[in-house]
Formats: structure tokens, C-alpha cells, sequence
């Protein structure tokens, strides 16, 4: 007498174009750019985010006198751009370079404390 044995086996179709049905969330902070439409500074940081593959939100304070007191706050500044990753100020375009320089910008950029960094 045999017995018979059966396996079972089950095929599952794996499409990578497919969203996942647990959203892994982006760890990247948000990323602000307090600008106006004359300054080649602001120019600069977006083409310099732009070569690294970020995205911003560009707040144009020459448009809205509230977000240019809100900058100001936020920033104890007045000249533009004024550049926030997260919750971090991480000042002007020579600021943000210069963070660049010493290797403390892209792991902010990437979701790291500033900390981690240094």
C-alpha cells in the first residue's frame, strides 16, 4: 500500500509596478525654500537640489508680505533664499553649500538629525 502524496503549491504573481499594500512612508524631510523672482542665489540652491534629485516647495516672499514675516521669524533673516529641510534652518545658499562641503547636507536631506553628521 502507498501512499499518495500530495504538495501543494501556490503561485504568486509579483508585479513590481504594483504600489505595495503596506506603503513604506518617505523618511526624507520636506524641504523649503523661502525665494523671490530676482535672485540668483535661489537660482543656484534649486539647480543645486535639482543635481541632487530633490524636490521643495518654493515660497515666494516678494509675492506674499505674510510668508515673508513668517520668514523672518523663522529665520531671523531677511535676505532670500532661506532654505529649511524639515525642520531645520539651514540658512542661505552659501550656508547650505558649505554644509555640503563638510558632509552634513545630504544625510539632513536624506531624513538624518544634524547631529549624525557632525
Amino acid at each position: 500500500m502507498t501512499a499518495a502524496c500530495h504538495v501543494a503549491r501556490y503561485h504568486i504573481r509579483f508585479d513590481p509596478r504594483a504600489s505595495p499594500e503596506f506603503p513604506v512612508p518617505d523618511s526624507r524631510p520636506p524641504i523649503r525654500i523661502y525665494s523671490t523672482a530676482i535672485c540668483p542665489y535661489c537660482v543656484a540652491a534649486k539647480n543645486f537640489l535639482k543635481s541632487q534629485g530633490r524636490e521643495w516647495t518654493e515660497i515666494r516672499v516678494d509675492l506674499d508680505l505674510a510668508e515673508r514675516e513668517k520668514m523672518v521669524n523663522l529665520a531671523r533673516r531677511t535676505s532670500v533664499p532661506q532654505i529649511f529641510v524639515g525642520e531645520v534652518h539651514v540658512g542661505g545658499y552659501d550656508d547650505m553649500m558649505a554644509m555640503h562641503r563638510a558632509g552634513r547636507l545630504l544625510p539632513l536631506l536624506d531624513g538624518h538629525s544634524p547631529e549624525a553628521g557632525a
